[in-house]
């Protein structure tokens, strides 16, 4: 049942810090959000969006939809956290300007740091947000995120524990805020960190096309289960818990995929869960509106520390929606009992996509719940007995009716009529004369007893300085860890220190922020590493701004794209030659998938998981290889070329295939 919730707009109330983030990927998903009163809703455009398959704005559409809900004192940050390809600039460049003089909204939330310089180049005066997408994992990266970026907020992980929040929060500057994620769906990978859409089949996750093969079935020991598909995350009643930091200035809702009954409900429970924790009944009939909001059974994940819930379960339903049930019948005359009354206008889902009986359907008609819905027996004649239903997306009359009179709003506002005509202006660096020699690296996990000390990269952990003298310190590249937790930045310096009284003075940091690990750069050769994600002018731009010596650029490009980033590049520039690059680098594992063990995809993919730095490691059984297009790089400009050493469990066998990646085809 529908229970509406009253919008601040109507009795002319005062937000309440912090602000409810609602998402919206169409508009009637964005008219549901201010029905629920949400403070602010987050959106994307057609293009440079990280949920590229949600249908998104156009400029005309958006600019409207902004300037209704300015009106009743809703915010709107555009989502442009994609990452961009070296011939994208320009394209992006034209959608900021048009935002800034049109559309107006009060921030971008983005992940590639080529939108500071695009922003500050077209004039645009609102807020500019780090998305999750960036990364941004460890208490001292705030800091140096706003004194040498001038970013005003910063999106945190959801694999942040409230511990772990605080102490973000704790040395939080006065003019940034935080934004936390309190509901929405979980991906196995920390976000920013995950390769594996794109390493299968070149649609990559950080440009907003993943094809979710996370959430696909394996097979591990002769099981076959759905290893690191995850349950959806809920704070729920821990809300009140998180009310209590003061940096914490929003509470975002993921899901711009999802329908206006999602947003409407999540949005609505929140609101009650944040002005009324103390009243047990509105928490009751906020955990109701959460129940039927059509999500995936929920999770408090890693919230509460002391009380940590693995999110990765191959023994319950992970697909999206609400399960209703299973198809019960025979072969030729199926049917579902539904758990709850099914609505005229519900969407249902039969199955996983990975499934052949996999299908969406539309009810045309009321079912009670426990009464019976007949399927229709598809043409390919797949048995549909015991597949599992969800509830995707419902059509409620008394939300309909909201969301109409919203329309009615909505359908007053003028279009545009002043349109701007963007110049094409955006100044690009030039090229940099550089005396940077060829080096070629070989990166291990572990300092080997005969290994030679030339050009020798190792992860940085304790056993590796334990292991090295300082005749051979000063000559290694000690690699950072892409993803620093809270908990483990204390080690990580204690670790730079001792590197540095080693003498060594190269090093490769994996997120731009690690800078802020280091008291002093003078003297130092610091490269921004491949996990940095850099792709495009703009960004080794801000990098080289901000004192890196070079960047070793992402592993996700095509050949033009290699071609067209070093033509201008105003630093050094490396590439990742070989080796084995991670699908995704995930905080968890499920409990019953065994480390250094195989597990393979149903089309023969093999991968396994490790353990390293805190983190767990996800590697398929084939090698990124593009040895023989160095000649080809050398000669266009490239002068850093990393081999990647990963030890192989005894149980793997690694596979012989063209390892090119996206060399071919192309970043997608």
């Amino acid at each position: 049942m529908l229970q509406t919730v009253s919008p601040k707009a109507q009795n002319g109330a005062t937000s309440i810090a912090p602000l409810i983030l609602a998402p919206a990927g169409n508009r009637a998903a964005f008219l549901a959000a201010l029905a629920a009163g949400a403070d602010a809703i987050y959106c994307g455009m057609k293009l440079f969006s990280a949920r590229m398959e949600a249908k998104n704005f156009t400029i005309n559409e958006l600019a409207r939809l902004i300037k209704l809900a300015h009106d009743k004192n809703t915010r709107v940050y555009v989502t442009l956290n994609s990452l961009l390809k070296p011939d994208e600039l320009e394209k992006a460049a034209k959608m900021v300007f048009e935002l800034a003089r049109l559309v107006r909204p009060d921030g971008l939330i983005i992940q590639d740091l080529a939108f500071l310089e695009i922003a500050r180049q077209t004039g645009f005066k609102g807020e500019l947000h780090l998305s999750t997408l960036s990364n941004v994992t460890f208490p001292a990266a705030l800091a140096w995120i706003k004194d040498r970026l001038g970013i005003h907020r910063v999106v945190l992980p959801r694999e942040l524990n409230i511990d772990e929040i605080k102490a973000m929060a704790a040395v939080c500057p006065d003019n940034i805020s935080l934004e936390a994620f309190i509901h929405g769906a979980l991906c196995y990978g920390v976000s920013g960190r995950c390769y594996w859409s794109s390493w299968l089949g070149g649609k990559s996750g950080l440009r907003g096309r993943c094809v979710q093969p996370c959430r696909r079935l394996y097979q591990h020991q002769k099981n076959h289960r759905r290893y690191f598909s995850c349950q959806d995350f809920s704070i729920d009643v821990l809300a009140k818990v998180l009310k209590e930091i003061d940096a914490v200035k929003v509470w975002k809702i993921e899901g711009r995929k999802k329908g206006p009954h999602y947003v409407f409900y999540t949005a609505s429970a929140y609101r009650l869960l944040r002005d009324h924790h103390g009243d047990t009944a509105r928490k009751r009939d906020a955990l109701a509106l959460l129940d039927q909001s059509l999500g995936r059974k929920n999770t408090h994940y890693n919230f509460l520390p002391q009380r940590p819930q693995t999110p990765v379960r191959p023994d319950i339903q992970t697909g999206s929606g609400l399960m209703l049930g299973r198809v019960q019948g025979s072969f030729g005359n199926p049917f579902l009992i539904p758990c709850l009354a099914l609505l005229p206008g519900d969407v249902l889902r039969i199955g996983y996509e990975d499934q052949k009986y996999h299908r969406i359907i539309r009810i045309n008609r009321h079912v009670p719940k426990k009464g019976r819905l007949y399927l229709t027996v598809h043409k390919d004649k797949v048995n549909l007995k015991d597949a599992p239903v969800f509830l995707t997306d419902r059509k409620e009359k008394a939300l309909d009716e909201m969301i109409k009179g919203l329309e009615v709003e909505f359908d007053a506002v003028p279009p545009l009529n002043n349109p701007v005509s963007y110049q094409g202006t955006l100044k690009l660096p030039s090229k940099q004369k550089t005396k940077q020699k060829k080096i070629e690296m070989e990166v291990f996990r572990h300092l080997g007893p005969t290994r030679g000390c030339k050009n020798l990269g190792l992860w940085l952990s304790k056993e590796n300085l334990r292991k090295c003298s300082k005749s051979i310190g000063r000559h290694i590249w000690w690699w950072l860890s892409p993803i620093i937790w809270p908990s483990n930045q204390r080690t990580v310096m204690n670790n730079l220190k001792q590197a540095l009284s080693l003498g060594s003075r190269a090093f490769v940091l994996n997120a731009p922020w690690q800078m802020a690990l280091f008291s002093d750069i003078k003297k130092l050769n610091l490269w921004a590493g491949p996990f940095c994600n850099a792709a495009n002018l703009l960004s080794i731009f801000v990098l080289k701004s901000a004192g890196f010596n070079g960047v070793i650029v992402s592993p996700e490009l095509g050949k033009a794209d290699y071609k067209n980033l070093v033509l201008n590049a105003p630093l050094p520039l490396g590439v990742v030659l070989s080796g084995h690059w991670p699908l995704c680098i995930s905080r968890i594992v499920a409990d019953n998938l065994c480390l250094s063990k195989p597990f393979r995809s149903p089309k023969g993919e093999t991968a396994w998981v490790n353990n390293y730095d805190f983190n767990y490691w996800v590697f398929a059984n084939w090698r990124l290889d593009l040895t023989e297009k160095k000649a080809w790089l050398e000669r266009m400009g490239y002068r850093l070329f990393i081999h990647l050493n990963e030890p192989v469990p005894s149980k793997v066998n690694l596979k012989k295939r063209p390892g090119v990646w996206n060399w071919r085809m192309g970043l997608r």
